[in-house]
């Protein structure tokens, strides 16, 4: 599938409007494989410098963003504790569009439909760029984490699963 022709998505007017300077970078769109990882890849980035969007309702049923390097796993119960909940699951992917204005694959905490409470993992502070979704699938937009926090008014939490045979 043939990558878009860059565009001025509801993220891209945000951080104009905010006067964040940004890189677009396309990709061509594999509907099969929709990871972060597949997209580090395809745009020439280490997969935990390409941050993926993932909505979640806590069980008082309100939604939030948690924004996690392309290459862990989100662990619900930080995400909870650093939300103040008891706990929290990812939302339905029939729900994610409605309520963000952004599909699967193209999910992007600016210019969501809703402004959603955002948590970015604490890791994003490790790069001097990161990649995150323009809000379409086939674009993703590189910044500074500092102004990406900005757009975003993402909280930092620890938000990862550990790799697998790490003490938690």
């Amino acid at each position: 599938m043939k990558s878009p022709a860059p565009t001025k998505t509801n993220a891209v007017r945000l951080l104009d409007s905010l006067g964040i300077s940004y890189e677009l970078r396309s990709y061509e769109i594999d509907p099969a494989d929709l990871t972060a990882i597949a997209v580090a890849h395809k745009i020439s980035l280490p997969p935990e410098q390409v941050f993926k969007t993932l909505l979640s309702r806590t069980n008082t049923g309100d939604h939030l963003f948690a924004v996690v390097p392309g290459d862990t796993e989100l662990d619900l119960k930080k995400l909870a504790r650093a939300a103040g909940a008891k706990n929290t699951e990812l939302a339905p992917l029939k729900d994610v569009e409605p309520l963000t204005g952004y599909i699967r694959g193209g999910v992007t905490v600016m210019g969501a439909r809703k402004p959603f409470p955002a948590f970015a993992d604490e890791t994003i502070e490790l790069f001097d760029i990161i990649s995150v979704s323009a809000g379409q699938r086939g674009l993703q937009v590189l910044l500074s984490p500092a102004d990406y926090l900005r757009a975003s008014e993402a909280t930092l939490a620890d938000l990862t699963k550990p790799p697998a045979g790490e003490p938690r």
